[in-house]
């Protein structure tokens, strides 16, 4: 089992620089490796932490006792931001995806090494579990998950297969649903990626409305920093890093894409980019922490009013 290793801390502390003081928003707090490190970096630093696992909410009770006075956690889904009351950040993270405590407990299904239920929810006591989903959902729901949120290149053979797999149990366990995909999905060349990774993401994604959850949550976020407040975002997956692109590039007044052409004149610049090309794990981090290969951080200043 691999501890939990908080993904590019160095370039995100450096980034959000606590030592200046204030507080900051933590909107996934996982395993507590950010907010830690935001509150080791600066002894007037203050942060304000977010999470919908239960798990996450008993970790961080170790942060409050040795953190006195200068951390709150609360069980919110940052998509929900907007019913946070409080503002004037100097700082906001978000480090998007799953945990190492959430991939490496085989009980919450995560793992397509281990067998379990099949679950995929970030927060167990809502939503339908991944199990129920590939049950019940419709074909374009299934194609959604599979070929959008997945990229998965033999799409149409697995999503034929999962309906036809309905009502066998095969789509219960996850080491059941991963036989399924290693059965018809693709198999990618020299064995690097297992053949169930894009499925189990492309539902996980889908279970979890992942993607729907940032395009709320960064705004939100945003709009609740102090001016020179600095907003940085992590991702894992292109279709992550393609919403935290637009909304920054929008927010800085520059083009979403490569298709927009607004002129200046209908452009409102809010923010100013500090990183135009998003950041990359470092060669030492990636030699001893393999999971953040895919790894992507932008950040961006807002700008005074």
């Amino acid at each position: 089992m691999l501890r939990h290793l908080p993904v590019m801390l160095k370039e995100a502390v450096e980034l959000l620089a606590p030592g200046r003081g204030g507080r900051f928003l933590d909107g996934t707090f996982g395993g507590g490796g950010h907010t830690r490190a935001l509150l080791e970096a600066g002894d007037e630093a203050q942060v304000i932490a977010l999470d919908v696992d239960p798990a996450a909410a008993e970790r961080a009770e170790a942060v409050k006792k040795d953190f006195p006075g200068r951390f709150e956690f609360c069980a919110l889904n940052f998509g929900e931001l907007a019913n946070l009351r409080e503002s004037g950040f100097a700082g906001a993270l978000f480090d998007f995806g799953v945990s190492s405590f959430q991939l490496d407990d085989a009980a919450r299904g995560f793992s397509f090494r281990q067998e379990a239920p099949l679950d995929l929810r970030l927060d167990p006591s809502s939503g339908q579990p991944a199990s129920h989903f590939l049950e019940t959902a419709d074909r374009e729901d299934l194609v959604r998950a599979i070929r959008d949120y997945g990229e998965e290149k033999r799409w149409r053979r697995v999503v034929e297969a999962i309906l036809a797999a309905r009502g066998s149990g095969q789509l219960a366990t996850t080491l059941g649903f991963a036989s399924l995909l290693e059965e018809h999905a693709d198999k990618p060349r020299g064995g690097r990626i297992h053949p169930a990774t894009r499925a189990f993401q492309g539902v996980r994604i889908a279970v979890n409305d992942e993607l729907g959850v940032i395009e709320r949550g960064l705004p939100a976020a945003f709009e609740r920093l102090a001016p020179g407040g600095v907003l940085a975002a992590i991702s894992f997956h292109s279709l992550e890093d393609r919403i935290v692109k637009r909304l920054f590039n929008r927010l800085a007044g520059r083009p979403e894409h490569g298709r927009d052409s607004r002129p200046q004149d209908e452009r409102v610049r809010l923010a100013e980019l500090i990183t135009r090309k998003p950041l990359s794990p470092s060669e030492e981090e990636l030699s001893h922490n393999p999971r953040s290969r895919s790894a992507r951080l932008r950040a961006l200043r807002k700008l005074p009013v």
